[in-house]
């Protein structure tokens, strides 16, 4: 028996409204929401919310000074169409370059640590 259940999962970030933006465009849903936090319902998937943190610090990767703390793991059924996707979007990459593996990290705008997972 379970405690809990997830409510949403919560990123700082110093634009709420942009960060929302960009991971509607990844993975569908409306953001909603006014001032320091947005929510984004997520089809199939638990809520995405963005809460603003002034003098928000984002995590480097991969970095033992500045965690990454938590990330996302994205699943997709065509890695190279999802990164030309999130690329457009204004994720930047961080360690794409093995092309054999399953998985590539990126970065969001505010610099949380994602990754492209094929299933």
């Amino acid at each position: 028996m379970s405690v809990a259940k997830v409510g949403a999962v919560v990123l700082d970030c110093p634009d709420p409204h942009a960060l929302a933006g960009f991971y509607a465009g990844v993975v569908g849903g409306t953001p909603e929401g006014e001032g320091d936090w947005v929510d984004l319902a997520v089809p199939g998937g638990p809520t995405l919310a963005f809460q603003r943190a002034e003098g928000h610090v984002p995590p480097r990767w991969p970095a033992a000074d500045r965690s990454q703390q938590f990330h996302l793991d994205l699943t997709v059924e065509d890695l190279d169409a999802a990164e030309k996707d999130v690329l457009a979007l204004g994720a930047k990459p961080l360690e794409t370059e093995d092309r054999s593996r399953t998985f590539r990290v990126y970065a969001d705008p505010a610099g949380h640590p994602f990754c492209l997972c094929a299933y």
